[in-house]
């Protein structure tokens, strides 16, 4: 019998953060806080830019957008938001979205699965994401609940499980 495997990948759903982000903006022209204080939320290249009259303002939208992340499944491990700077009058976040697995993270799990995984699991790097195989798909199933009670600082995806 050939072995199982399934890949380990940290993506983010490019369409779901557009739909996220037109949500929180949609709500931040709606809300009675956030009238004439210039809050705006948009993208800027690859970015995500946030921008308000004051340091409260622009954290509240950063608020706001991450809890429409959230309720479209996205980790918010993914969203690398910086700190509120002053710009002229107003104040800006502007926040990056996270994508692949970096090598050292890549073997930080790799050295999980080994460590406190099944015997006879095989983990290894293949660019930004990491394949692991075994002869026991239950083995597989246990992993995957090993990676998932792991408190990792990256979000993790399981794809390719077969």
């Amino acid at each position: 019998m050939a072995d199982s495997s399934f890949d380990i990948v940290s993506k983010v759903e490019r369409q779901e953060v557009d739909n996220a982000l037109n949500q929180a903006s949609r709500e931040i022209s709606q809300r009675y806080d956030f009238k004439n204080v210039g809050a705006s939320i948009e993208w800027s290249g690859e970015r995500i830019e946030m921008r308000a009259n004051s340091e409260e303002r622009v954290k509240a939208i950063l608020d706001v957008f991450q809890s429409k992340l959230v309720k479209r499944g996205i980790s918010l491990k993914a969203l690398d938001a910086g700190e509120p700077q002053a710009s002229g009058k107003e104040y800006k976040i502007f926040a990056s979205l996270q994508e692949g697995i970096s090598q050292e993270n890549a073997k930080k799990v790799a050295k999980i699965i080994r460590d406190e995984g099944p015997k006879g699991v095989k983990a290894q790097v293949q660019g930004e994401e990491l394949r692991v195989t075994s002869k026991s798909r239950d083995d597989l199933q246990t992993v995957i609940a090993l990676i998932k009670g792991k408190d990792l600082d990256f979000a993790v995806q399981f794809v390719n499980y077969r």
